[in-house]
């Protein structure tokens, strides 16, 4: 048993005896499936704190010589599986955390060695473990793996944890270069293949393509845009969620607002784990995760000058969703030269989610919507966005206050910033800058768009999450009057969804004129029939 070769169980039960913890031994299961297969070589991506680093160590501690853990095993979900228990223990398990390698490099500036300490610090352990083979001095950690499995026949599990560390930051590239030979020993030819069981690396970006592509090019990568079987393992679902929520008796649908919202599959949402623990540890949702990083790796982004970055931008704070064409990202910094590399690396870095059904990407949740709006409101270019959002909270009380001519007025600044003047007439983005304008309603409501009701879908519907405030039902209208936009809210019963509200129920009717460019606005109070 060592540090990194066959290391102890003991992380995996520190992370198990925490006031939180969500069994997912479920993946052992999916492993095992992959395990001597030519799918065994495993790439997973996801953002920060989303629990890469805690799944790590439980496929150590499932797959490590250097414990026992069959017991702890045999009690989680996986030891309710048949055959759990064929690769517990069993392999030799090579584990490193390549952040913490590196920054303990820079701390003892020996940055220039990382590769070389690498290698002589696992050489040491395979020394020790296996002190009836001889190791050639100076042997790389593939030249051990090599000849462990030359002289007995015992084969390895892999696991880096944020193996794009060297990538993110930008290291020199003598070092890069040592890093990609380091690689390309481990994971790459016929001869040392049979010896590696299973490799199961981790970051946060996947596997850059221009640059060490070739050099990992057998593995399969589980991303933020397509995580396959994969797609709960990491990250909490929305069922998991929803226990902690009735454990600890906090609100379920809150809870959702502020942290779900990355689109996994078809039926799979999983929000940020941290977050959520911390919230409902505290009972007081807030911005946990955006708290561990800096907003200044968004603003970076989205503050480049690409064609279309700030009208998306706008819209998707607005709560659109925007177009996006992810297969141009080459996942390297380096590379990101359009508006869509941006987005995409974003939705690696968790700051956007992919809908692959329309390949589209959107603002996930309000947790991270206000970490946008941090990311903004210091820049010139977004001034007179940031004005409107500010005056988002007026503007509501002008509405509930029944203030037509105030809230017409909000309305003409908001359609000029979500718009350019040749999408000006859309309403399509008519109705984002009516979100946009309504900002601060998302502290008090759920916006609905297009809500079938009635006889028909009403435009934009705002359902109170806090009490004794009213339901809004917003009704937009292009070229015509707000008065006939309030008498189709009432000819279509659009307010038939909200029959719990109608003692507190308001009908907005807005309508914009493309000549004038100008909006007017019809407010009235449900009156029960």
């Amino acid at each position: 048993m060592g540090l990194y070769l066959n290391p102890n169980a003991e992380a995996f039960k520190q992370g198990r005896k925490t006031r939180i913890y969500i069994d997912k031994s479920l993946v052992i299961d999916e492993l095992n499936k992959l395990v001597s297969t030519q799918e065994n070589f495993l790439c997973m991506s996801r953002p920060r704190r989303f629990g890469k680093s805690m799944l790590g160590n439980l496929i150590s501690a499932y797959y490590s010589k250097g414990c026992d853990s069959r017991e702890v095993f045999s009690q989680m979900k996986i030891g309710q599986v048949p055959e759990y228990d064929k690769y517990l223990n069993k392999f030799n398990v090579i584990k490193l955390d390549l952040n913490e390698w590196y920054q303990n490099a820079l701390v003892e500036n020996r940055l220039h060695s990382l590769i070389g300490d690498i290698n002589k610090t696992l050489l040491g352990e395979f020394q020790k473990q296996f002190s009836n083979i001889e190791f050639a001095e100076g042997s790389s950690l593939a030249s051990c793996i090599l000849n462990v499995y030359a002289e007995c026949g015992e084969r390895f599990v892999i696991i880096i944890d944020e193996y794009d560390v060297l990538i993110r930051e930008r290291v020199p590239k003598s070092l890069f270069d040592n890093y990609l030979a380091f690689l390309n020993s481990l994971f790459k030819g016929t001869t040392i293949r049979p010896a590696i069981a299973l490799a199961y690396i981790t970051g946060i970006i996947p596997i850059v393509r221009d640059k060490i592509q070739s050099k990992l090019n057998e593995f399969t990568e589980y991303t933020m845009l397509r995580p396959r079987q994969f797609a709960g393992m990491i990250g909490f679902t929305e069922e998991e969620v929803k226990e902690l929520c009735e454990k600890y008796d906090v609100d379920y649908d809150e809870c959702l607002r502020w942290y779900d919202g990355y689109k996994m599959s078809d039926t799979i949402r999983v929000c940020n784990p941290l977050s959520i623990v911390t919230a409902v540890l505290d009972r007081d949702f807030d911005s946990y995760w955006s708290a561990t990083g800096s907003f200044e790796v968004l603003r970076d982004y989205i503050l480049m000058d690409f064609e279309g970055i700030r009208e998306d931008v706008i819209k998707m704070i607005s709560g659109e969703s925007v177009p996006v064409n992810v297969l141009k990202f080459q996942n390297t910094l380096e590379s990101i030269n359009s508006k869509d590399n941006v987005f995409t690396y974003l939705i690696h870095l968790g700051y956007l989610a992919y809908n692959r059904a329309d390949k589209s990407c959107y603002i996930p949740n309000e947790e991270v919507r206000i970490e946008w709006v941090n990311s903004i409101e210091d820049s010139a270019d977004y001034k007179r966005v940031m004005q409107i959002v500010n005056t988002s909270k007026k503007l509501l009380d002008d509405t509930i206050n029944g203030n037509e001519e105030a809230v017409a007025k909000v309305l003409d600044a908001a359609h000029s910033e979500v718009t350019s003047p040749l999408t000006y007439n859309d309403e399509h983005c008519f109705q984002s800058a009516i979100c946009l304008a309504y900002f601060y309603a998302n502290t008090r409501y759920t916006l609905v768009k297009e809500l079938p009701t009635g006889k028909g879908y009403a435009d934009l519907v705002l359902i109170p999450f806090l009490p004794n405030i009213p339901a809004l039902v917003v009704e937009l209208k292009h070229n015509k009057s707000s008065e006939s936009a309030l008498n189709q809210i009432k000819e279509k019963n659009y307010c038939q969804a909200l029959e719990g509200y109608y003692d507190n129920l308001l009908f907005v009717g807005i309508n914009y004129d493309e000549k004038t460019k100008a909006h007017s606005c019809k407010i009235e109070r449900f009156v029960k029939g």
